[in-house]
């Protein structure tokens, strides 16, 4: 489906998400990458709330939450031969996306651990606490993914499902406030976990840069390039760590 469309902002977690979503199927939108400040209006005139991941499939139906676009690529339109994942952990990605503890797990991100994130990142704008106040109540949720992860290599099973994809964006938002204090921190299982998400061949793609849509409204395909600059290596739990 590639007259679909996309539009995404690089760096926003939730825009991360949407292209995780659909690198793993077989949706190849057209890309728009946007800036927060100068937002297309033919964005607006779709979504009225102005945020990003917006998908518009080649149905025109507009999808604009990020979780709702990585269920709908996965369960619609599925890769089962997609060079981002063993077949197994394929199998085991579809076999996640409607089960209870998969939405357990992204609720408690975006409702418990995403607040305290925002006013840990921008502790100027919230002075009732400090930053580190803000960072301790983050913590109880890496706490709980510390917990799950000391058990098994992903949240639900032994390789990613798509809470793993849906959170990591955002804890990899978190360790980058401070990262010499993150390295140091006591949850050896969340910093594996992440750095294995982190640098996968898969998270490359996604954070391939495009030029932006404005003024020029080129036509970029999300995957175009993908095979040709990306060394694609099956996410599996004995994938190189590197730095985050």
């Amino acid at each position: 489906m590639n007259s679909a469309i996309l539009y995404t902002f690089r760096r926003c977690p939730y825009a991360m998400r949407a292209r995780i979503g659909l690198h793993l199927s077989q949706l190849n939108p057209t890309v728009r990458e946007i800036e927060l400040k100068n937002k297309p209006q033919e964005m607006l005139n779709v979504s009225a709330k102005g945020t990003v991941p917006v998908l518009i499939t080649s149905e025109q139906q507009v999808i604009a939450e990020s979780i709702e676009i990585m269920q709908f690529s996965l369960a619609q339109y599925p890769d089962l031969s997609s060079p981002w994942l063993t077949p197994d952990a394929y199998q085991t990605l579809l076999d996640w996306l409607s089960k209870p503890q998969t939405m357990i797990w992204i609720n408690a991100n975006d409702n418990d651990f995403k607040p305290w994130l925002d006013k840990y990142k921008y502790a100027d704008r919230f002075p009732e606490q400090s930053q580190n106040w803000y960072r301790q109540q983050a913590e109880i949720f890496l706490q709980l993914l510390e917990d799950k992860l000391a058990q098994q290599a992903f949240l639900c099973a032994d390789s990613p499902t798509m809470a793993d994809f849906a959170i990591f964006p955002f804890i990899r938002q978190f360790a980058n406030v401070e990262p010499v204090w993150f390295n140091a921190l006591p949850y050896p299982n969340v910093y594996r976990w992440l750095a294995l998400l982190v640098n996968s061949s898969l998270f490359q793609a996604v954070m391939h840069k495009y030029s932006l849509w404005l003024p020029e409204r080129s036509m970029i395909q999300l995957k175009q390039s993908q095979q040709q600059n990306v060394k694609i290596i099956p996410l599996c739990k004995n994938e190189k760590i590197m730095n985050i």
